[in-house]
């Protein structure tokens, strides 16, 4: 469970850089996918949608936070050098904010099953660990994508260069 968590939040933070290293308009494409991926996979009335989305939005912004929280405590520290006590307060920040994104994920299923069914929040989960995934896999292959280009354009630049220097 603990490691799942763990998961969860590496792969949060590993988003959220990589979205954060995008343009607003990429940013906003990613968020219209979710919405209607989330939407779809839910079966939302338009009734359920009105009153679910202000509370999602709320529950993933509170999320986002504790995250960017955890993210900027580990930033400029470097695991190989710290103290035990620097590492110790590391470890135990972390649980502390597992613990509250558990708490806040509680909360707000209590207040998302006011509006959707309890299929429909474990469908929520599956939808969004379905998206995660995808948007993950998209990054790597655009990733990859990238990296055989500069591989096409090293090959001709040195190509380049061989018959320059042949002539």
């Amino acid at each position: 469970k603990k490691l799942k968590i763990f998961i969860i939040l590496w792969t949060l933070m590993l988003v959220s850089i990589m979205v954060d290293g995008q343009s607003r308009e990429a940013r906003n494409k990613i968020e219209s996918a979710r919405i209607a991926l989330i939407t779809e996979r839910l079966g939302l009335t338009p009734e359920q949608a009105e009153k679910f989305w202000p509370v999602y939005r709320e529950y993933t912004q509170k999320r986002r936070e504790l995250t960017q929280e955890l993210r900027q405590a580990r930033q400029g520290m470097d695991p190989q050098n710290m103290t035990d006590e620097q590492s110790e307060r590391l470890v135990n920040m972390a649980m502390e904010i597992k613990q509250r994104e558990l708490d806040l994920e509680k909360q707000y299923s209590g207040r998302l099953m006011n509006v959707i069914s309890s299929q429909q929040m474990l469908s929520l989960r599956k939808a969004e660990d379905d998206f995660r995934r995808m948007l993950l896999q998209r990054l790597q292959e655009r990733r990859q994508q990238q990296e055989r280009q500069q591989q096409f354009q090293q090959q001709r630049r040195d190509e380049m260069m061989r018959n320059r220097q042949g002539n």
